[in-house]
């Protein structure tokens, strides 16, 4: 066990490698460092020595990823790869265009992002599990047609409608919640409420769905027709059975989750003002402060890897007769 983390660790690094590439290049495929200048001073008629004095203090002023006027080590180092993105291996995510340390700012937000990913993610998981399980087990019935149709009806409606239908009914009209904002301690859980009950309702069409193919598929296999024909009945079949031999597979989905949990969601914290990590990178496009945005995709990358990880190594948990050589 220990040997195949090593490897899949070892394995992560030119993968981490790549991916700081590949989104350092189209950044600067996109927009170059004039044009950045010249979006980031936001007047019409910027003189050349302007942009050139911008460039200089931000760091934009060297070769991009080779410096040939530069000796030794330093015709890698001294280029602006170096500079803004591969110290990022280091936690070193430099400062955004307003002056703030990134990796601070990471830091502050961390908390009202978790605070709203990780009860929409969990009280989520336990709604669209148990209404799977519920609709397994009244297969081919009304409940499961009529389960079918709710879920299919609730997955093609934009996200967009839970949450400016959910803050115009219970902000609006009855008042019940603030319709934004964010405070900190125990009057937190009033301005979360809505968004963590918006998270799970708009997640249960398309997840329960998913969890209910693989129930069904699982409720057809040989070992269920031997647990059955050993007497057993079929809430113990589906709960003691099926619902174990199936966690690999919801476990497998789960993974695309957990860069969420850090990583906040970009409309339920824009439109509930919460200062998230997904707020704070839907104010960095839209400011085109390329830094941040920058450290939050190699951030997303770096926690998916994890989360692959992770994934592989909780299924020894679930089976133990999987083993990783």
């Amino acid at each position: 066990m220990l040997a195949y983390l090593i490897r899949r660790l070892l394995y992560a690094v030119p993968i981490l490698i790549g991916v700081n590439l590949i989104t350092f290049a189209l950044f600067f495929v996109v927009n170059t460092p004039d044009d950045m200048a010249r979006m980031q001073l936001g007047v019409k008629r910027v003189t050349p020595e302007t942009i050139e004095r911008w460039k200089a203090e931000r760091g934009y002023d060297k070769p991009l990823f080779i410096n040939p006027a530069a000796t030794g080590s330093a015709v890698f180092t001294d280029t602006i790869f170096f500079a803004k993105s591969a110290r990022m291996f280091a936690a070193d995510f430099g400062r955004a265009e307003d002056g703030r340390d990134i990796a601070r700012e990471i830091v502050s937000r961390m908390g009202p992002s978790l605070a709203i990913a990780l009860p929409t993610f969990i009280l989520g998981l336990l709604v669209t599990v148990s209404f799977a399980l519920l609709l397994t087990f009244f297969r081919a019935s009304y409940l499961d047609f009529w389960g079918v149709v709710l879920c299919v009806a609730m997955m093609s409606i934009s996200g967009l409608f839970y949450i400016i239908g959910g803050q115009y009914l219970v902000s609006k009209i009855w008042r019940l919640v603030p319709i934004s904002g964010y405070g900190g301690g125990l009057d937190a859980w009033k301005f979360l409420i809505l968004p963590v009950l918006i998270g799970v309702i708009s997640g249960i069409g398309s997840s329960t769905r998913w969890y209910r193919t693989i129930f069904l598929e699982e409720i057809a296999k040989d070992y269920v027709r031997t647990a059955r024909a050993k007497g057993l009945a079929e809430a113990a079949v589906l709960f003691r059975h099926v619902l174990q031999n199936a966690l690999i597979p919801i476990l497998t989905g789960v993974v695309v989750v957990i860069p969420l949990l850090f990583m906040g969601s970009l409309l339920t914290e824009s439109f509930f003002g919460i200062p998230g990590l997904g707020s704070y990178t839907i104010d960095a496009i839209n400011a085109q402060d390329f830094a941040v945005v920058r450290a939050m995709v190699f951030i997303g990358s770096v926690l998916y890897i994890v989360g692959l990880i992770l994934t592989d190594l909780s299924y020894t948990l679930v089976d133990p007769r999987i083993r990783f050589h």
